[in-house]
């Protein structure tokens, strides 16, 4: 009976171990399964961080980037705009303004007529001593080469001289005048410019008390006037916009002198009559228009 007990049980027993074995949780793993799947976890969880610092920094990068693109297209736009100032103010640059141009022509023209007459002058009187003033605006006789020392009468060899030069003034202003002798046309004057004066200039050296040589001045000045008036007689009748004569009178005694008056030939120098071309110069470009319908409204004329 006790072996029968005792075998019953070990059946019971081995019955309860197979049916423990067969009731285990389907879920459940091994611990070496367990121990892999937490390793990938780790390695992946690893990965996943260090890509998400990459991320981050290149977040970063790209932040600082597409600030340094917001900055060039400032300075982009900064100089496009820059370029068109400087592109309006080269434009402006090349803009010739119409006044300056004018005066410019003006110049030019004074000293081609100056040149003119001085040429003529020269071929006339090779010995004579003549000069463009520095200015290019006057004619320039040494006053010794019309006058004796001291002295305001012309000598007859000198007054040829002053008739020469009168007559080869009055031959050059008809296009630059108004008047019953102006002759004008574009083609002597392409340039529109007209002579306010000529102005027959008398200069000394400063030896002599300051009365003396204003005196003289004027007297050499006078005299050459009247010798030129006389050599050409319709030389008074160029007139300027103002309807005056051109041919005028000025003296100045020491006053100007264009050499040292500490040497015999600064002195003989500064002893001279210069022949002065004032120019109208108007302040405005409406004053060429002026200028422009005066010498037509002489060329005009029958």
């Amino acid at each position: 009976m006790t072996d029968m007990t005792v075998g019953f049980l070990f059946i019971m027993m081995i019955l309860l171990a197979f049916f423990a074995s067969q009731m285990r949780d389907p879920d459940a793993v091994s611990k070496y399964e367990y121990d892999q799947v937490i390793q990938e976890r780790d390695n992946w969880q690893q990965i996943a961080e260090s890509r998400a610092k990459i991320i981050v920094r290149l977040e970063a990068e790209l932040a600082e980037l597409l600030l340094q693109r917001e900055r060039l297209q400032a300075k982009v736009t900064q100089l496009i705009a820059e370029n068109e100032d400087l592109r309006r103010e080269l434009a402006e640059l090349k803009q010739v303004d119409p006044l300056e141009a004018y005066l410019a022509q003006v110049a030019q023209e004074r000293r081609k007529v100056l040149t003119r007459l001085r040429d003529a002058i020269r071929a006339d009187f090779p010995n004579l001593q003549v000069e463009l003033s520095e200015e290019s605006d006057a004619l320039r006789f040494q006053g010794e080469g019309l006058f004796a020392s001291g002295r305001s009468d012309l000598a007859p060899d000198r007054r040829k001289i002053v008739a020469r030069l009168a007559q080869r003034l009055n031959e050059v202003l008809p296009c630059y005048t108004l008047g019953e002798a102006s002759r004008f046309d574009s083609l002597c004057n392409p340039g529109f410019v007209m002579i306010e004066a000529v102005q027959i200039e008398g200069h000394t050296d400063d030896v002599g008390t300051d009365q003396l040589n204003r005196t003289l001045s004027a007297a050499r000045a006078n005299s050459t006037f009247f010798a030129m008036t006389q050599a050409a007689g319709g030389i008074m009748q160029h007139q300027n916009l103002k309807r005056q004569p051109v041919l005028s009178v000025a003296a100045y005694g020491p006053d100007r002198p264009v050499a040292t008056n500490d040497t015999t030939e600064g002195r003989a120098t500064n002893r001279r009559i210069d022949l002065r071309f004032i120019m109208v110069t108007p302040q405005h470009t409406d004053g060429i228009e002026v200028i422009r319908s005066a010498l037509k409204g002489a060329g005009a004329q029958p």
